[in-house]
């Protein structure tokens, strides 16, 4: 079974998250913040990360530099979730190493079609 790390400061979007990828199969982990995403990755590198842009401690985007820096951390599937949706924050996000991302809120539509196409699914 595949693992998701989803990594968001609001508990109902991780609770939303977990019930749709548990729904496609996935076992699915959760972090706060980017510094306890970083610490579970340090423990267990997921096969996909949803991560958010906006929290406290660790954005996501520090995250995800940290991320693609470490050992193995090159391996993850990252799809960014969040509400920014101007072109320069998604370049900057792909740019980073994201191999996809969604706007929120999301649904399991949504989440089925980028775990697509970035073969997670």
């Amino acid at each position: 079974m595949k693992t998701c790390l989803i990594v968001d400061d609001s508990r109902v979007v991780r609770k939303v998250a977990r019930r749709i990828l548990e729904e496609l199969e996935f076992s699915c982990l959760e972090a706060e913040d980017g510094q306890k995403a970083m610490d579970s990755c340090a423990e267990a590198m997921p096969d996909a990360i949803l991560l958010d842009w906006n929290m406290p401690v660790m954005n996501g985007i520090e995250f995800l530099r940290a991320l693609r820096a470490s050992e193995g951390g090159d391996f993850p599937k990252v799809v960014f979730c969040t509400t920014e949706n101007e072109f320069s924050f998604i370049q900057e996000a792909l740019m980073a190493g994201a191999n996809e991302y969604v706007m929120k809120p999301f649904d399991k539509e949504i989440i089925e079609g980028k775990f697509q196409q970035v073969g997670l699914l």
